[in-house]
């Protein structure tokens, strides 16, 4: 062979070796799942998954002991098993001795590196450490202490009995992650968790990439490659990208598109059937309007008959119909949202009934018109003034005040305002976390008690219902108390949410629950 023969021999071995590679490595041969984060994502350290954009990506790269299913009921993860003592202070978990931590150069001789109890504790220890100051920190208020008992038992006591304890632990704070490398690493940058997924690149605001867990201890999971996530802000830019197919789902209904794929009455546009998938279910979120019930407000609110008379005095289904196209469902049952098992339907709520509330501002001798200011942010000034024109048939006027974002929250949270637009999402799936905001001993700064809603009653069944181990028990507790919020009127509650995702054809077994998880170790990705 000559050397120009040879030469162009090499080259052509090269070529040969250069598309091979291509194409092994090729996006298109691979499964992507692809979304979009508005609101980006700050850090992929658990410790601070504060927020749902951080929840969702946690949640692909860490477990913890136990997770939730569809249903919200707690299942086994880490902990293949447990036990609960009659008091309900002291759980044992059984850890599996096949969970892997991603593979790392740190763990000695890169071997495989198996978790075990001291791990959890570990990760614990650290969730409570105040140099760390995680804002999940707060789960631990209740726990005694915790220990490794051997490598495969983990044992937690309480300080009080908590029922809704396990919840907690389902939460991505509560994720086990590996001492040597958090200590050796930047870790909100590149961790490593025991998820389906495994960090692979990530440049802020820009990309985030995670690939297939192939160590992955549920068998046959994940089924997709990799997860790619971008960050564009601007939402109805991110949704052109996903009627061009380049991302596989968007989640919420923002104003600037919701007429264009949903009719009034909540369905796709006839355009899109067909073309694109709507799942919808409900969501554990309650909007509602709070008044300040402090003995030394001496706001018009402070009458059982005003704030009766502004639940009475709007039309919730119909607030619902034009302005949110049909997505949610009127609060008329409670504080206690759709979708929680422990929501019940028998309470007794606030219908429309415009002559019930002039009835009762009459009988209670209130002058009308009779003005009160209500504070709020400008995302939902549409509901205020929809609440303040109908309001302004039986003799109430609202003045509606518009606060920035970050103030509205302060101001609530230090109970500054004496009626005001609120909401609560779930930090865990059980009644509890809902009526908490009730409970007199969280009067904010010390809890989330933000109207000073202050009954003896309540705060004894509030107490019972955590010391009742049984469940049913529980729930008809959490229903007394739900029902007195309503006779007191502490609130105007306005709506429950729901989940909302528009998807892709191609994507299949793609499921989310009440508290509007990303889970996609069991979602596939149809071939065209």
């Amino acid at each position: 062979m000559t050397a120009s023969s040879f030469r162009h021999f090499i080259f052509f071995l090269i070529i040969v070796v250069f598309f091979s590679c291509q194409e092994k490595h090729s996006d298109e041969n691979l499964s992507i799942f692809r979304y979009n984060e508005a609101a980006g994502i700050n850090s992929l350290d658990p410790a601070f998954a504060k927020d749902q954009a951080n929840v969702w990506v946690a949640n692909q790269i860490f477990d913890g002991l136990v997770q939730v299913d569809s249903q919200l009921n707690v299942m086994p993860s880490i902990a293949h098993s447990w036990t609960i003592s009659e008091d309900a202070q002291s759980y044992t978990f059984h850890l599996r001795n096949d969970v892997l931590f991603h593979q790392h150069s740190l763990f000695e001789d890169y071997q495989d590196r198996v978790v075990k109890a001291d791990d959890f504790v570990y990760s614990f220890n650290r969730l409570t450490d105040k140099a760390v100051s995680s804002p999940g920190a707060w789960i631990m208020n209740n726990v005694d202490y915790y220990e490794a008992i051997n490598d495969s038992t983990f044992f937690i006591r309480l300080k009080t009995p908590f029922p809704p304890f396990l919840g907690l632990l389902t939460m991505p704070y509560c994720s086990v992650v590996p001492k040597e490398i958090v200590e050796n690493t930047s870790f909100r940058d590149t961790p490593i968790g025991t998820g389906p997924f495994h960090f692979q690149y990530w440049k802020e605001n820009v990309k985030l990439v995670l690939r297939k867990n192939e160590n992955f201890y549920e068998n046959g999971l994940p089924l997709l490659d990799a997860i790619a996530i971008t960050f564009i802000k601007d939402k109805q830019t991110a949704f052109l990208e996903f009627i061009k197919g380049n991302l596989d789902f968007i989640s919420g209904l923002d104003a600037s598109y919701k007429d264009e794929v949903l009719t009034p009455q909540g369905q796709l546009q006839e355009n899109y059937i067909g073309k694109i998938q709507l799942q919808t279910l409900p969501y554990l979120n309650t909007e509602y309007l709070g008044f300040l019930m402090d003995e030394n407000n001496l706001s018009a609110s402070q009458y059982l008959a005003v704030r009766k008379a502004i639940n009475y005095g709007f039309d919730r289904q119909k607030m619902i119909t034009y302005l949110r196209n049909n997505i949610g469902s009127s609060a008329n049952e409670g504080f206690v949202p759709k979708g929680l098992p422990s929501f019940t339907d028998s309470l007794r709520g606030y219908d429309y009934n415009p002559e019930v509330a002039r009835q009762l501002l009459a009988d209670a001798g209130v002058s009308t018109p009779l003005t009160i200011e209500l504070n709020t942010t400008s995302s939902y000034l549409d509901l205020c003034e929809f609440i303040q024109n109908q309001l302004a048939e039986v003799g109430i006027q609202l003045e509606i005040n518009i606060n920035p974002p970050s103030t509205h929250r302060q101001m609530v949270a230090t109970s500054k305002l004496d009626f005001f637009r609120g909401s609560w999402i779930a930090d865990y799936a059980d009644a509890e976390n809902y009526l908490a905001l009730f409970y007199s001993k969280n009067f904010c700064p010390n809890g989330p008690n933000y109207t000073h809603f202050s009954n003896p009653t309540y705060d004894n069944y509030y107490e019972l219902a955590l010391k009742e181990v049984n469940l049913e028990k529980r729930r008809s507790y959490y229903h007394l108390m739900d029902q007195m919020i309503l006779d007191e009127a502490a609130i105007v509650p306005l709506y429950y949410d729901q989940v909302i995702r528009f998807v892709q054809n191609d994507i299949v077994g793609f499921e989310s629950n009440a508290m509007n998880l990303l889970e996609l170790k069991s979602v596939q990705k149809l071939k065209p």
